[in-house]
């Protein structure tokens, strides 16, 4: 029996509530979260314990309805049961700053980097949220070495300052 014809016969025999979740979070991957939002409901009615299906849930939650309260809560709860999952972290660090929570969603980027450290989705998620400062030498352009260079030094003193 070939792979192929095993994979064709089991492909129907997965659970209905795998499908719904594999299915909305492509939706959602796709910018469709209302559609998502129907699909990854379905799988959460089917277990509730699940906390793939409770994070993506927040997430869709979020991105659909704007229930801020609702979404922060289901994501929180799935990154309570599975601290180590990197994308529980970054679902609750994106429903933080959809609600317009910048103080929290860094918490919630520094906590995540502190267990996972230098990943390069937490990286990007910063980005987004921390406002950059305008150069020093305005006449230069941003990546200049010497903006560059004095930037850092003025994160420094001003980091010491804030002591």
């Amino acid at each position: 029996m070939s792979l192929g014809l095993v994979t064709e016969m089991t492909k129907g025999t997965e659970p209905e509530h795998m499908v719904d979740f594999k299915e909305g979070v492509e939706l959602l991957k796709n910018e469709y979260p209302e559609k998502a939002l129907v699909k990854l409901r379905r799988a959460f009615e089917s277990d509730k314990h699940n906390p793939y299906y409770i994070s993506f849930l927040g997430l869709s939650m979020a991105r659909a309805e704007q229930k801020w309260d609702q979404a922060l809560e289901l994501c929180e709860t799935a990154v309570q049961l599975k601290r180590k999952e990197i994308q529980f972290h970054m679902n609750l660090i994106e429903v933080c700053a959809l609600a317009g929570l910048r103080d929290k969603t860094l918490d919630k980027l520094d906590s995540a980097w502190r267990l996972f450290g230098d990943d390069a989705r937490l990286k990007r998620a910063r980005s987004k949220v921390v406002k950059r400062q305008a150069p020093v030498l305005p006449f230069l352009e941003r990546n200049h070495f010497l903006n560059r260079e004095l930037g850092k030094l003025r994160h420094r003193v001003l980091k010491r300052l804030d002591r």
